[in-house]
């Protein structure tokens, strides 16, 4: 299959290339990609261009497939990947949502300025460390039985609010307030189930952390005071999704979908692109059991936030042990939505794949503190860089789907980054720049800044193209990896 190459793509407008629908004969619609020259020199190094050009080919796609400048090559999808399928009959492909359902990002604010935690950093890390499990595979304090496991992925993070572990107000600052009301706990696998059943609470392992940071830098100071950020404020952000659960939903729908996609006819570039029409059993199913892991994953993230609130009491006190909720947003999921398509408001299946939603002013989704300035996406970088808070914008709903990126994106593979990277070296040159790292040498090595691209760069993209405007900017002080 010829490979995408530099000539075959057009520029439409400032940040905006597209692979012509004509490149190959199977296309459905035209590939676009959301880049500024220098990223697409590198993006055009590994194969996500040419898993830009497969998801083209699912039936019922609308527009254009899309990925957004932090792109690299994953399952079947690029990871960075946003596609939006005809409702109800278009397809649904788990490759399009990803292993991890609802890995996501939430950011909480604190009380306290970075001058009134220094002196104890070292022992609030080591009290986050103690609170939140972390690594592969590692489970909590909280196990569940059959009967508690089909509540939290019937309602999600209402179910921690229920039991303590949270505040209605924290509800309202999630998205789609922690719970898709499609979920049906039975379409999720008994394996699924088992995986999950004691991981409330933990992070797990890969690119998934708890990051004390401060801000740094306001852009606009309007929507910064809206979202409750001011300069030199400590933050708390937390990056994680559904573990073992979401993982094994993941698996259970690809394997059956390879095998159910002959009986409707459907034919796929990529056999990881695996999928069905979104109103057939299997579709209906498969939605059913990604909606419950997506609920899964926000109890989760719910249940770190009362984790980092107990760490932030014991060092701080009860009287400064607030951590507010900015926001909760998803970066692997499928939701149905409505957008604008050729002047005609049309209810789509988007699919993001590590890509959140960035909706802009007056949307009823949000907050109702947020409709005036549009929804905060929370950027990470990686460990060793800065990270942003955006805003949504209206451009976004005309452009992505109301999409933007979801962080740096990957550079080096995890492999590549173990070969050039001395973890214990890495540890000790961030402790010199005022950055604590706690984790495992192996996770430290695989999420080095250098296995990341440019956050300025993707960062300026978004912005500079308007489907996102900067609010503010975030320097990590310490951060535990799994």
């Amino acid at each position: 299959m010829k490979k995408v190459e530099k000539a075959d793509i057009r520029k439409i407008e400032d940040y905006l290339w597209e692979i012509p629908k004509s490149f190959r004969n199977n296309m459905q619609v035209p590939a676009w990609i959301l880049a500024n020259e220098i990223l697409l020199d590198d993006i055009l190094e590994d194969r996500s261009l040419n898993q830009l050009v497969n998801v083209a080919c699912l039936p019922g796609i609308k527009k254009a497939s899309l990925v957004m400048p932090d792109v690299h090559e994953g399952y079947g999808f690029p990871i960075g990947g946003v596609a939006a399928t005809s409702y109800p009959n278009g397809a649904i492909s788990p490759g399009g949502i990803g292993y991890d359902i609802n890995c996501g990002v939430r950011l909480l604010v604190s009380q306290l300025q970075i001058e009134d935690i220094k002196d104890q950093l070292e022992n609030l890390v080591n009290e986050l460390n103690k609170e939140i499990p972390t690594g592969l595979g590692k489970g909590g304090n909280i196990r569940l039985t059959q009967e508690e496991m089909d509540n939290v992925l019937a309602i999600g993070a209402e179910w921690a609010v229920e039991h303590g572990y949270g505040t209605r107000e924290d509800l309202e600052y999630i998205e789609s307030k922690g719970k898709l009301a499609d979920a049906v706990p039975k379409a999720v696998s008994t394996m699924a189930k088992n995986r999950g059943h004691d991981q409330l609470g933990t992070i797990g392992s890969g690119n998934h952390f708890v990051e004390v940071s401060h801000v740094t830098e306001v852009f606009d100071d309007s929507i910064a005071e809206t979202y409750g950020l001011k300069k030199g404020q400590v933050t708390v952000m937390i990056h994680t999704g559904s573990r073992g659960l979401g993982h094994q939903v993941a698996t259970d729908y690809i394997r059956l979908m390879m095998t159910a996609m002959a009986k409707y006819g459907i034919k796929m570039p990529d056999r990881e692109l695996a999928c069905v029409p979104f109103d057939s059993p299997e579709g209906q199913d498969y939605f059913k059991a990604m909606c419950a892991a997506a609920n899964y994953a926000w109890c989760n993230r719910q249940l770190i936030t009362w984790e980092a609130r107990n760490a932030w009491a014991t060092i701080f006190g009860r009287e400064k042990s607030s951590l507010k909720l900015v926001y909760d947003v998803a970066h692997n999921i499928a939701k149905i939505e409505t957008h604008s398509i050729d002047k005609e408001l049309q209810k789509v299946i988007v699919h993001r794949k590590g890509a959140t939603r960035a909706f802009g002013p007056g949307s009823d989704e949000l907050p109702q503190n947020y409709i005036e300035t549009g929804q905060p996406v929370i950027i990470p970088g990686s460990m060793g860089t800065f990270s942003y808070v955006l805003a949504g914008t209206s451009k976004s709903h005309e452009l992505t789907f109301g999409s933007c990126c979801h962080g740096a994106g990957r550079n080096l593979s995890r492999t590549a980054a173990k070969k050039v990277v001395n973890a214990p070296i890495l540890k000790k040159e961030l402790q010199e720049i005022g950055i604590l790292v706690e984790g495992s040498y192996r996770g430290i090595a695989e999420e080095a800044p250098i296995a990341y691209k440019d956050i300025e760069l993707v960062v300026d993209t978004v912005t500079s193209s308007g489907i996102a405007k900067k609010v503010a900017k975030l320097r990590p002080v310490a951060v535990i990896k799994g």
